[in-house]
């Protein structure tokens, strides 16, 4: 039995995560974590004060899409995050 299933779907490529969150010193590690659990390690990561708040970039190494949402969820229920968004790499 074969399975019809899209290249979109089976393709990875790189992508940049920018997640816009309260300052803490726990941040940093706390963002890292759903790439640790999943043994990846980030392209890059730049992170800067934005008043009371930090914004981080992350450039993640090719993932699956399915991978790619569920590091998206992890990262998004991390404390003190206000917003996510991802853009291609």
């Amino acid at each position: 039995m074969h399975a019809n299933v899209s290249v979109a779907a089976v393709a990875a490529s790189h992508v940049v995560v920018e997640v816009l969150a309260d300052s803490s010193p726990g941040l940093l590690p706390r963002l890292l974590q759903p790439l640790a659990r999943r043994n990846l390690v980030p392209r890059h990561m730049m992170a800067e004060c934005a008043g009371s708040a930090m914004r981080v970039r992350i450039g993640l190494p090719e993932v699956p899409p399915g991978m790619l949402a569920l590091i998206e969820g992890n990262l998004s229920q991390v404390v003190g995050v206000q917003t996510l968004s991802r853009r291609p790499g």
